[in-house]
């Protein structure tokens, strides 16, 4: 039977006096501000908890009768009033985007990624890389940074999880209503629905506009289930990382090609553009076109442009974590849409951009089309997550440079951090104010207000955080009735739910991804030493964990199953605790109220890690492996460091023994005693000072709002810089540059160093110098195309240089052979060697390191 159904959309009837919730309810302003969500609450206490904290839906769904009391309730409307002023006022302050960078207000900064974390009221992510993103947004809006964010609007999102009687995870996928939730679709001038167009193997695929508000902030998200798409078509944005390959590329064209599009659609020409991961990674090759259509330019010219302007940030330090595709799928997409034809492309070059090995070792095994190294490709900025990332990084992608030396790999690192208003409990928040003044807020790097953490009187301090315990167990209660009432329990085993947790009791938070390499059940590994721990009655020990594995992980899952076993056990049913459906909800609660927050990745296979951050701004302390941002922030007296960064290659069984006895250990001697030293006050004078240690040496580092502005100092306006120069003169220094690049890729072949002399002695004394000169074939190229240079530092047991530094030479004479001179000035004694090198150069290139040409002497 065919219908035709024509849709209305049916709004609540606001009184005028309350026409500025609609305002607010719509800005994700409140979701880090404690007296916004306070005043949302107030509508309906009952219907905000049963809403999951939505306040689009408790508007729809609350009494009208509710909402005209509302109007005449004056301790209402004077919250309401007083909430409302302070949005506006944050909208329309000036900003430290404003105080440093006046002069590019106006433009636009664009940051895609697959995910984004911001709220359980908009459930479009799955764990740290879209809770990162949703960070990084409520960052930029703090700054005041003229960035949009970019990705797509999922109709189902990532899976709900549930518990069969077994312990085996079980997932569900209830669909997002997009007209229920703080998200506003875009109109024209006309108010009809903005829309884009992706050409796919089956004809084009179309895609609308969706926007949130974040703080002043915006997020852009395309919406393939529309009418205009095939059924086929409108299945690209039902589920985050949900498909095979198939779906997974189509995915990435739409958000990397269409997201670029909607940007032009809408008028936010991006000036620079930042992928959060590969997933993205495709919108280098979007704006390549653009550039080449709009003002004739040619692909390598355009490249130039494009790549100046591009900042990539790697998350994983696991190879199978990197998006790849067989050249066969890239082929079809690319070819059969014409896409590759108005790149003024072949399909083996487009194939270059992105090819990696196969097999490293054996590279005749052939190729695929790795997304990572697209991005690394195309983009002149790129950065790893953390320290020990980004180290971790240079090697894992040392390949693509293999004439490098691996620490100069063109791959930094920029720690993350985490947004601390979103995380942060209203008690801690309160008691910040009240001792730390109100510019841990606006400044959250500035150490120097961090160092107040001492002012804060420890009875204060432990008395919030005591709070916070309780309010925990009274939640992790709460939500362990409800998963029983799901599976049907009832009667006495129903009330062991009101029991579980001592609101007293040392708790410790596990909560994450469960991905086998984060090593959920290494604690479980002595079941009756891990008994006697938890169940002392002096000293009693309580665990919660939370996590999902992904529907396709089933070593993940039965790490699930083995905690939900053992918590059944009827010695630690009170002690151990798992808690289904892991978001946002949970997590802030968890945060807030554990002591310890656990975390044991197999190093180095924790890129960095945020969760452990956002404990730290709420007096708890972290255990954890020396991987990821802990290896930085480690520091002896800020928590506890499991091992001391030992790698033990790929002796799993034996690395997992040895460090779960060294957290036994750490539990049994270290962290038990001195949580439950207490004095005669019952204060754990100790603990509370570790706490503050933790909190004065972590919080001013990692937040999002370092993190942001590191972004924008070493990334986004370098960039910005760079890339508008190869603009001006209609391109006249991109379209130089493209054609020195040419040159050189032909040239360096015949590139040669002839001969290195230095004086003939071993020993200079400390102080002295050391002159060097190099004569060099330069082929077809001039002086002005190189930079040579000296690469020195002391000499390891197998005679390689260690941690080496760079002595720029200079051309002294010579056109054929060319002579440079330089020198080496011996501050410190040791063991020294040195190499001479060259490297192709231009006045005009990012960076002579990414582009990679090379010979050393």
């Amino acid at each position: 039977m065919n219908k035709t159904i024509r849709k209305f959309d049916v709004v609540p009837n606001i009184p005028t006096r309350l026409l500025p919730l609609i305002e607010i309810a719509n800005n994700l302003f409140w979701v880090w501000t404690h007296d916004a969500s306070a005043l949302l609450l107030r509508i309906d206490r009952e219907l905000w908890e049963q809403e999951s904290n939505n306040p689009i839906r408790v508007l729809c769904r609350v009494s009208q009768e509710r909402l005209e009391d509302l109007s005449k309730d004056e301790s209402f409307l004077n919250h309401m009033d007083r909430v409302y002023s302070r949005y506006k006022e944050y909208l329309s302050s000036r900003s430290w985007f404003d105080s440093n960078y006046p002069q590019y207000k106006e433009k636009v900064f664009a940051y895609f990624s697959a995910e984004f974390g911001l709220s359980e009221t908009i459930p479009i992510y799955s764990g740290g890389l879209g809770m990162l993103a949703g960070d990084h947004m409520k960052s930029t809006s703090d700054l005041g940074l003229p960035l949009c964010g970019v990705g797509l609007l999922y109709r189902e999102g990532y899976f709900r999880q549930y518990l069969n009687p077994d312990g085996w995870q079980q997932e569900t996928y209830p669909q997002n209503e997009f007209f229920m939730m703080p998200i506003k679709m875009v109109t024209d001038e006309k108010g009809e629905p903005v829309k884009i167009s992706v050409n796919m193997l089956n004809g084009p695929l179309y895609a609308q506009v969706w926007k949130i508000n974040v703080g002043r902030a915006a997020i852009y998200l395309l919406d393939a289930n529309i009418p205009d798409n095939p059924e086929h078509y409108r299945e690209i944005t039902s589920r985050l990382y949900g498909g095979d390959n198939e779906m997974r590329i189509k995915q990435e064209i739409l958000l990397g090609i269409g997201g670029i599009r909607a940007l032009y659609k809408i008028n936010k020409i991006p000036c620079v553009t930042h992928m959060n991961e590969g997933h993205s990674a495709f919108l280098a090759l979007e704006r390549i076109r653009f550039l080449m259509e709009e003002h004739k330019l040619k692909f390598d010219e355009a490249r130039e442009l494009v790549m100046a302007s591009n900042i990539f940030t790697t998350h994983t330090p696991v190879p199978a974590g990197n998006d790849r595709f067989p050249n066969d799928l890239i082929t079809r997409y690319f070819t059969n849409t014409n896409y590759v034809t108005r790149l003024g492309l072949t399909i083996d070059e487009l194939l270059k951009l992105g090819e990696e090995p196969l097999d490293h070792d054996h590279p005749e095994r052939g190729t695929n089309f790795c997304m990572t190294v697209l991005a690394l490709n195309l983009a002149s900025y790129n950065n790893g997550v953390s320290k020990l990332h980004g180290r971790v990084s240079r090697n894992m992608w040392h390949w693509m440079w293999n004439d490098h030396e691996v620490s100069e790999v063109p791959i930094r690192s920029i720690t993350n951090g985490v947004h601390a208003r979103t995380w942060i409990s209203h008690d801690m928040a309160g008691l910040f104010d009240r001792y730390l003044g109100p510019r841990w807020i606006d400044d959250p790097w500035d150490h120097t207000i961090w160092s107040r953490i001492e002012d804060i009187p420890a009875t204060e301090l432990w008395h919030t955080h005591e709070r916070r315990r309780e309010r925990l167990v009274a939640f992790v209660r709460s939500r362990l009735r409800m998963q029983l009432e799901r599976r049907g329990v009832r009667g006495a085993e129903l009330e062991v739910a009101n029991e579980v947790l001592d609101p007293d009791a040392l708790t410790i938070g596990f909560a994450r991804r469960f991905a086998t390499y984060k090593r959920a059940t290494l604690l479980l590994r002595e079941p009756d030493r891990l008994t006697r721990i938890l169940t002392n009655k002096k000293r009693p020990v309580q665990i919660i964990f939370a996590g999902k594995a992904h529907p396709r992980d089933d070593s993940g899952k039965a790490f699930i199953r083995e905690i939900y076993r053992i918590a059944r056990k009827p010695e630690l049913r009170r002690h151990i605790v798992f808690l289904e459906d892991y978001d946002m909800v949970i997590a802030r609660h968890l945060v807030q109220g554990v002591d310890i927050w656990l975390n044991n990745p197999r190093r180095p296979l924790e890129a960095s890690g945020t969760s452990g951050m956002k404990v730290c701004f709420n007096g708890g302390i972290n255990v954890s492996i020396m991987d990821g941002w802990w290896d930085e922030a480690y520091n002896w007296e800020n928590g506890w460091a499991i091992g001391a960064g030992e790698d033990y290659l790929d002796d799993h069984e034996y690395q997992d023994s040895v460090e779960s006895k060294a957290l036994y250990q750490i539990m049994e001697d270290e962290i038990v005693p001195l949580f439950y030293k207490r004095g005669t006050d019952d204060l754990p004078k100790g603990w509370v000072d570790v706490m503050k240690k933790s909190m004065m040496s972590n919080c001013p580092v990692y937040n999002t709002n370092r993190m942001v502005q590191e972004y924008t100092t070493t990334s986004y306006v370098p960039a910005l810089e760079f890339s508008q120069k190869l603009y001006e003169d209609d391109f006249k220094k991109s379209k130089t540059l493209a054609k020195w690049r040419k040159k050189v890729v032909s040239q360096w072949k015949d590139v040669k160093i002839l001969s290195v002399d230095s004086p003939d002695f071993r020993e200079i004394k400390r102080g002295g110098k050391l002159e060097i000169s190099a004569s060099l074939d330069l082929g077809g190229l001039g002086p002005d195309d190189v930079c040579v240079s000296i690469y020195y530092g002391n000499i390891d047991f197998k005679g390689n240089i260690i941690d080496g530094k760079e002595m720029v030479m200079k051309h002294s004479e010579g056109s054929g052979p060319y002579k440079f001179k330089g020198t080496i000035n011996c501050y410190e004694a040791g063991e020294f060697g040195y190499t001479v090198r060259v490297m192709a150069d231009h006045v005009d290139l990012s960076s002579r390191f990414h582009f990679g040409k090379i010979v050393w002497g």
